[in-house]
């Protein structure tokens, strides 16, 4: 088997935990299956050498599991710092800053204290992830992405319908 072969695996057991994550209501549980999803991914993006989405998404993972926990700005300013410390150490072009942006927001989106604004979030940055996802050639990936949005998107409706105002209350 294939490296390549290997890592759309990877992608499509990610799939599975991320197809679930927003479909539940609680915030730890969504931020749970995101840290397992990310290791997956992270493991994806080392065996297609993408060292910059691969470093980032395995600190997303670790970020995940400490946001599950806390929702603190300053654990959200050093996740920030040190991806741009990693983004920095591995920069190979837009790729790397594709990544970064992607990794960004879906920091922002992980430290809100409640599951609307995260969802909201989270739509932003598994967009520019999808991207990075097309430019590496990854087909999988690019169905994960595009699955994790639809995934978000109905368990947003189901909550929340189809408002996106941001004058809501924190749940």
């Amino acid at each position: 088997m294939s490296v390549f072969a290997i890592s759309q695996g990877l992608i499509a057991v990610a799939i599975i935990f991320d197809l679930i994550s927003f479909q539940f209501k609680q915030r730890q549980k969504i931020l749970a299956c995101l840290c397992v999803s990310g290791v997956l991914i992270s493991s994806h993006f080392f065996l297609l050498e993408q060292w910059t989405a691969a470093i980032l998404m395995l600190l997303a993972s670790i970020r995940y599991l400490v946001t599950v926990f806390s929702h603190s700005k300053p654990w959200m300013i050093l996740f920030l710092v040190a991806s741009s410390l990693v983004t920095l150490v591995t920069f190979s072009g837009l790729l790397s800053l594709i990544s970064f942006a992607a990794n960004a927001t879906q920091t922002c989106a992980a430290f809100c204290p409640n599951d609307r604004r995260l969802r909201q979030l989270m739509l932003i940055g598994t967009s520019i992830w999808l991207l990075n996802n097309a430019l590496i050639g990854s087909p999988t990936a690019v169905l994960m992405e595009l699955l994790f949005i639809g995934s978000n998107l109905l368990g947003y409706y189901r909550y929340y319908g189809f408002t996106f105002s941001a004058n809501y209350k924190q749940s």
